[in-house]
């Protein structure tokens, strides 16, 4: 027992990679926190108790081996580590940046419900990928020999670029369309770079590139190709879209000039960051700089939007929420973040319209508190009535959700099956859509959801794919 490199979870308290102070973050859009330093990520990865049932691995969308490359990490067998770590994640220095650990994974981890505190198993996830890439253990992409098969991928998304690089190490020749100029999707210009650094995103676009993806940007599917034609050239398609039709709020005023939506303020930001021309930030039309800014809602794309406002040099920043700090859907870590920069959250508020004639003045707010539990036991929120008030504002960024667009007409394929919320109906094994060879993932299925369950769907996608042409590849040499 004394060489037991794991199991320290008692003697060693959890220990989060440093962080740099608020203040000093709040000047650009590096991420926030430090990486750890090789002995720092050994040490933490030790904590973790090597259960007999990992609630951790279970609990985690991808399943990754999390106790196997924690050992490893303590052993000091990194290239180990980052093997077993990829082998089941297409991008887990992504994920390590950006996924909810303190709803997934570390959530759910044993020491943590036992009063130790939780492996630092993101941060750990995030150490052993940035080594990888460092020392030069992350492999081009090439394939043992190349496939006849096609296969088209819509979307340039986590979910499109997971399954491009589980298709493209089989050989299969394969082509991403995207209405964007770079690929990544949210990766690339709906998550702020302090949570996500861009090179770290356009580092795997390199990746995938090299080893023989063919991208073809700034191609708006239904306008610039058809649907239908796409079809014709490839022997599958996968519909990866994402969801990127903002969730409107009327009511009076609700077309001043001030309001915005979420998704154009941080892909302003974004497009900023990587030095594009970006005419609404430079107008003060996307930029917080100056102003009182309110934020609406309560989940993560809110939480970036206020952390962005304040690092633009917004005057005050606030986030309004119906619900109570306990229900509201954003990660807590983040929410603890933004409060560490200045940012106040009004909770129990509900917009019911705004105050300005030209451009915004406020936002008419009313108070709200917790009713009765629903079917879900979650507690639904009731009017205050008589607790009206204005909220002086600026800039008022609409962060409620996204939906799908309606692919359908936007495409003229009416036999594309939909729900009816508008997402695409797709067998939950394979990833098939009604369309014979026609496949859809991620969140144009699920709804808005995790990047993490978008990844796992495009793998997913791939591999059933990759079935049907094997199984087509024997029944053709077997007569």
């Amino acid at each position: 027992m004394a060489n037991q490199p794991m199991l320290k979870f008692v003697k060693i308290p959890k220990d989060m990679p440093e962080k740099r102070d608020a203040d000093t973050r709040k000047q650009d859009f590096d991420e926030i926190y430090q990486e750890y330093a090789a002995e720092k990520a050994a040490e933490q990865a030790s904590r973790c108790s090597q259960c007999g049932v990992p609630y951790c691995q279970s609990h985690c969308p991808l399943h990754n081996n999390i106790p196997d490359w924690l050992k490893l990490t303590a052993e000091g067998r990194l290239e180990e580590a980052y093997e077993l770590s990829q082998a089941t994640n297409t991008f887990p220095e992504i994920c390590g940046r950006i996924c909810p650990q303190d709803r997934l994974c570390e959530g759910n981890c044993v020491i943590e419900k036992s009063g130790h505190g939780t492996v630092t198993i993101g941060s750990v996830e995030k150490y052993i990928t940035d080594t990888a890439w460092e020392k030069g253990w992350v492999k081009p992409i090439t394939p043992a020999q190349e496939r006849p098969e096609s296969v088209g991928i819509i979307g340039a998304g986590p979910g499109g670029l997971a399954a491009a690089d589980v298709l493209r190490r089989q050989g299969v020749q394969v082509t991403i369309y995207d209405r964007y100029d770079r690929a990544g999707g949210l990766l690339t210009y709906g998550i702020p770079g302090f949570k996500l650094e861009k090179d770290v995103v356009m580092r795997r676009n390199d990746q995938l590139e090299q080893g023989g993806v063919t991208f073809e940007l700034n191609c708006d599917v239904g306008t610039d190709i058809s649907f239908d034609k796409i079809r014709e050239k490839h022997d599958a398609v996968l519909i990866a879209t994402g969801v990127y039709k903002s969730r409107d709020l009327g009511g009076p005023g609700a077309g001043a000039g001030g309001i915005v939506r979420a998704i154009d303020y941080l892909t302003a930001s974004n497009r900023k960051s990587f030095g594009d021309a970006v005419p609404e930030f430079d107008s003060g039309e996307l930029n917080a700089e100056g102003k009182r800014v309110v934020v609406i809602g309560g989940g993560d794309t809110a939480m970036d939007c206020v952390r962005t406002a304040t690092r633009q040099g917004a005057t005050s920043v606030k986030c309004l929420y119906r619900r109570d700090r306990a229900n509201m859907p954003g990660s807590q870590r983040e929410v603890q973040n933004a409060e560490e920069e200045g940012v106040e959250f009004v909770w129990l508020t509900a917009p019911q319209g705004f105050a300005g004639d030209t451009d915004v003045t406020g936002v008419m707010v009313q108070k709200m508190r917790l009713g009765a539990p629903d079917a879900t036991g979650r507690q639904a929120p009731e009017l205050i009535e008589g607790a009206d008030y204005v909220e002086d504002a600026d800039l008022v960024i609409k962060a409620l959700g996204f939906e799908p667009e309606d692919l359908p007409t936007l495409w003229g394929t009416p036999e594309l099956e939909v729900t009816r919320w508008g997402t695409i109906k797709a067998d939950f094994r394979t990833h098939e859509t009604a369309l014979p060879g026609v496949y859809a993932a991620g969140d144009i299925v699920r709804g808005a959801s995790l990047v993490v369950w978008a990844i796992r769907d495009g793998r997913e996608a791939a591999e059933a794919m990759l079935e049907k042409f094997n199984a087509k590849a024997t029944s053709m040499a077997a007569e």
